[in-house]
C-alpha cells in the first residue's frame, strides 16, 4: 500500500511531504520510503496564520478563508506526494494546520486544525484522512503528541536500557520506549517556537539560521531563571502543548520582567540554552542511553552541540537518518503510518502517551468518490418513504 504524509508543524513555515509504501510481513510492518520535499510557505499565508493564532482575536470569515488556502497549498503538497510515489497512491494523509489547542485545567478539550481536505482529495483523487487528534481527544486524551506510534515500532522490541526519540519542531517533544514498560510520549516546551518567534522580532528574519547568531550571544542568567521557572515543566505526563502558550507575547512578558534591555544575540542564545535544559533534563530523569532526534532544530548546529554536550557520558545523540528516516521528514511518514493504521481500522493513538481511555482509531476519511466496497447503482430518480 502506498500512502503519502503531510505535515505542518507549528513553525508553519512550509509542508513537508513524504510518500511511502507499506508491506506486511509476518508481525513486521515494512516503511519504504519513495521520496520527501519540502514546500515553503509564501510570507503572506504564513503572515494569514500568524494574525489567526492564540492569542490573537479572529473572526470566522478569517477560519473559513484561511481553512480554504491551506487546502489548496495541502492539495498541492499531495500531488508532489503523488510524484515522488511513481504516480500511484492509495491514500493521503493531510493532517492541517494546527491553529488551536484547547487546555483547560491540564485537560484537552478540543483541537482545531485548518486545510480543507476535500480540497486534498477533489485534486488527488484518492480518500484523504484528515482531522486525526479529535478521536483521541473524544476518548480523553491530549490529541497529542501522535509520532510515539512510528517511535514505538522503531525503537521497539530491543533488550537493554530505555531509548528515546526527539523531534525539535515548534514543539519539542520526546517518546521514552524501555523495555517490559509502557510507551511515554509528551511535549517537553518550546524548541523552534520562540526561538523563530525572537528572530522575527529582534532580527527581521524567519529563524536563526544555523544558530548563528545564538552562537555569538551568551545565556542570560535571569532571563533563563524567568524562562524556566514556567510551570509547563514541572507538570507530569500527559501533556501536550503549542504557541496557545508558548508565542511572542509569552516572550515579550519575560524580557519586560527583566526591567533591562537584552542584547538579540544573547535572547537567542539564552532561548537555546533553554531548549537544551528542559530536553536533557528529561532525557536524565527516564535514564536513557540513546536519543535518536528529528525535526527541523536538527539542522541548528548550536542546539544540537548544546543537546550533545548536555548528554555526554550517559546518553548519545543521534539523527534519525541513521535508522533510514530523513530527520526533516520524520513526521510527515510518520502520519503516512497513521493513515496505514487507520485504514486498517487499527488505532494509532498509544494512551500511555495522551492519556486516552483507550486507543482510538484516528481520523476521518474524505472520499475522493463512492468507497471502493460499494456496488454499482445507477442515479435513483425518485425517492419513496415506506412504512
Amino acid at each position: 500500500m502506498r500512502i503519502v504524509g503531510l505535515m505542518s508543524g507549528t513553525s508553519y513555515d512550509g509542508v513537508d511531504v513524504a510518500a511511502a509504501e507499506f508491506t506486511v510481513d509476518g508481525d513486521t510492518l515494512r516503511l519504504r520510503p519513495l521520496g520527501f520535499a519540502s514546500l515553503d510557505l509564501d510570507d503572506g499565508l504564513r503572515a494569514e496564520i500568524g494574525v489567526l493564532l492564540p492569542p490573537n482575536p479572529t473572526t470566522i470569515e478569517a477560519v473559513c478563508r484561511l481553512d480554504n488556502r491551506l487546502g489548496e497549498v495541502f492539495a498541492e503538497a499531495a500531488a508532489r506526494g503523488v510524484e515522488l510515489a511513481g504516480g500511484r497512491v492509495d491514500a493521503v494523509v493531510s493532517p492541517g494546520q494546527t491553529v488551536f489547542h484547547w487546555v483547560d485545567g491540564g485537560r484537552v478539550r478540543g483541537t482545531l486544525q485548518l486545510g480543507a481536505p476535500a480540497r486534498v482529495a477533489a485534486r488527488v483523487g484518492v480518500p484523504v484522512l484528515s482531522d486525526l487528534r479529535s478521536a483521541d481527544v473524544a476518548a480523553g486524551g491530549q490529541g497529542a503528541p501522535l509520532v510515539p506510534a512510528l517511535d514505538a515500532l522503531l525503537l521497539g522490541g530491543r533488550a537493554g536500557p530505555p531509548r528515546a526519540a526527539l523531534n525539535l519542531g515548534g514543539i519539542a517533544n520526546l517518546t521514552v520506549v524501555a523495555p517490559g514498560a509502557p510507551v511515554l510520549g509528551y511535549d517537553v516546551g518550546p524548541a523552534n517556537a520562540l526561538l523563530d518567534a525572537a528572530a522575527r522580532r529582534f532580527l527581521g528574519r524567519p529563524c536563526d539560521l544555523d544558530g548563528a547568531r545564538a552562537a555569538a550571544g551568551r545565556v542570560h542568567a535571569g532571563l533563563l531563571e524567568l524562562l524556566l521557572a514556567e510551570p509547563y515543566y514541572a507538570a507530569p505526563p500527559p501533556k501536550s502543548t503549542g504557541k496557545e502558550l508558548f508565542h511572542a507575547g509569552y516572550l515579550d512578558d519575560r524580557l519586560a520582567a527583566l526591567g533591562g534591555p537584552v542584547a538579540a544575540d544573547d535572547v537567542l542564545a539564552t532561548l537555546t540554552e533553554l531548549t537544551a535544559r528542559t530536553v536533557a533534563a528529561e532525557c536524565d530523569r527516564h535514564g536513557v542511553a540513546e536519543v535518536v532526534a528529528a525535526g527541523g532544530g536538527v539542522r541548528n548546529p548550536t542546539l544540537r552541540g548544546r543537546l550533545a554536550a548536555l548528554g555526554e557520558g550517559r546518553w548519545r545523540l543521534r539523527a534519525s537518518d541513521e535508522l533510514g528516516v530523513p530527520a526533516q521528514a520524520k513526521e510527515a511518514y510518520a502520519f503516512a503510518l497513521l493513515g496505514w493504521l487507520s485504514w486498517h481500522g487499527l488505532p494509532g493513538a498509544i494512551p500511555s502517551v495522551t492519556g486516552a481511555r483507550e486507543a482510538a482509531v484516528l481520523g476521518s476519511w474524505t472520499p475522493s468518490g463512492p468507497a471502493r466496497s460499494a456496488p454499482p447503482v445507477a442515479p435513483p430518480r425518485r425517492l419513496v418513504i415506506t412504512d
